[in-house]
This record gives C-alpha cells, structure tokens and sequence, in this order.
C-alpha cells in the first residue's frame, strides 16, 4: 500500500462524525505484510527519520511535537522504544503525563504541556498529555469536581466543548510558531487488551506493568470510546491532525506509526542551511591552514 492510502486510510478527517468500532478496525493491517517484512520496512524508516531529524535540527525553524495516546496496554511505551530508536538523544525529549501534581493543580490544564513543549529543531514526544483532559477526565467526572477552577466554569454540558476549542486554538497557536503537532491513537482492541493484561500476570518479568487498576478501567470501555471518538472529531485538524494506528498488530502499528511522521517531517521541506560566500571563504582559508600544518 502506497504511503498516502495509508495515511487516507487512518487519518481522521477534520470536522467529520467517525465510529471507531465501524470505521477504524484495530486489527487492520495491508494484505500479505508479515512480521519480518514489517520490521525490516521499520528498520528503513527509523534510518529515514535518523536523517530527518538532523536537517530538522540543522534547519533550526520547526519543531515536531508528537502525542501518543491510549488505552492500557495498546503499546505507547513499544512504539515510543522502536519507533524512535534511531534518534539522536541530544534532540529528542520524552514526557509522560500522569496525574497532575499538587503544583499542576494550581496552574491550567495546559501549563505543564507547554512548559515542556520541544525548542526549534528538537522532537518532543508526549506519553499521554494534555488530552487527558478530555478523556479520563470526562470518564470520571470525580476528577473535574476536586480540580481548582471556579465554579461557573465546571459545567459538564459545556466544559469539553470549551476545552476542545481551547485545544484547537492551542495546537493552531504552535503550527503558526513552528511547532509541528502529529497525534496518534492507538486503536487496541479490547479482546487483545484482554489477552495483554493476562500475559503480563502470567509473565513474572511483566508483572511490574500490571495494575489492578487496569482492569477495573475495563468496565468504563464504552464511555471511553465515546470520550475518544468525540475527542478525535473535534481536535483533529490540517495542521494537527489525529491518526488512529491499528494496534492489535505490533510490528505494523510501528511501522504505520514511523511512515506518518516521515510524511509529515518531509512536508516541512527540511534542508541544511546554505552556506553564504562569506562562510564559503572562511572554510577555504581554514582548509589552507589546516593543510599547511
């Protein structure tokens, strides 16, 4: 499948109602690509984005922000390790996002997202983020009652219908300051959720990833799929869009996820700075010193 179906085909398109159960299959993957040919194309592509990061780094005008978001177990941590394995640390930053702090608390949703936004040049990636907001946070609606905003504002009919907007405003605000915004939900489904969650009880050295927690999350499935479907149509945009990654298959959610991001790194028409006659000058003079050694 040729790189722009793919990404047609897992995009969410601005503005339109989408089901995830009928439109988004997490099991979906190309006819006939198997593990090792996905990995071998996943290889390739972490070389891509090696070489792609060091223009963006060069270049020094833009900045790539990418959000990972999901369900337990749908694989951010995987996908971060493979995906980005090729990236020169020096430009990279990891933020995971849990719950907010006492110090969080005291400041808007969005102050601890944006005092680690990525500098120019630099790629920063976000486990979970500031969309928790309107995830688990619309879930459980306990959340919202303890969190420190006046009153007025804390209406459940309104308040994702604001904060949607004030994200699309935010990510509009960053693509207009040379931040790049790509977003991916990994589209796991419940059954290899399930199947996850019991291999990592039955694996002593997975133990440590299980949280009972996890599972009681389980019951809320429906409501969280609706908070998602909801979420993805109204904060996916041309210049932050949200792509939905089948993630019942591993080696293909990596390999989907790597292709977007070298799409939309290309699409910055990133390049080496041109080196002016004045430069070009000194660089001759260093070479004669250098030679004359």
């Amino acid at each position: 499948m040729k790189v722009e179906k793919l990404l047609d085909r897992l995009v969410v398109p601005e503005g339109r109602k989408i089901s995830l159960k009928r439109d988004y299959d997490p099991a979906w993957k190309p006819a006939k690509l198997d593990k090792a040919e996905a990995e071998t194309m996943l290889a390739r592509g972490v070389a891509r984005l090696a070489s792609l990061q060091d223009m963006l780094y060069a270049q020094d005008r833009w900045a790539l922000l990418v959000i990972f978001q999901a369900m337990d177990a749908a694989g951010k941590d995987g996908t971060i390790k493979h995906v980005m394995s090729g990236l020169n640390p020096q430009g990279c930053d990891v933020h995971s996002f849990k719950a907010p702090s006492v110090e969080e608390l005291d400041h808007d949703y969005l102050w601890r997202a944006m005092r680690v936004l990525p500098q120019r040049g630099r790629i920063g990636i976000f486990n979970r983020s500031y969309y928790e907001e309107v995830l688990v946070v619309r879930v459980h609606s306990e959340i919202l009652a303890g969190q420190k905003m006046p009153d007025k504002f804390k209406d459940p009919r309104r308040i994702f219908e604001r904060r949607y907007e004030h994200i699309r405003n935010f990510e509009r605000y960053l693509w207009e300051n040379g931040i790049l915004t790509v977003k991916f939900f990994l589209n796991v489904s419940r059954r290899e959720q399930k199947r996850r969650f019991l291999e990592r009880i039955e694996t002593p050295d997975k133990n440590w990833k299980f949280s009972a927690s996890d599972a009681r999350e389980r019951v809320s499935w429906g409501d969280y799929m609706r908070a998602y479907e909801d979420c993805l149509r109204e904060t996916s945009t041309s210049f932050a869009p949200w792509y939905v990654i089948p993630a019942d298959d591993k080696p293909f959610m990596r390999l989907a996820v790597a292709e977007v991001l070298i799409h939309h790194l290309k699409s910055l028409k990133l390049a080496y700075p041109v080196v002016g006659p004045e430069q070009k000058k000194q660089l001759s003079e260093a070479r004669k010193v250098l030679e004359s050694e």
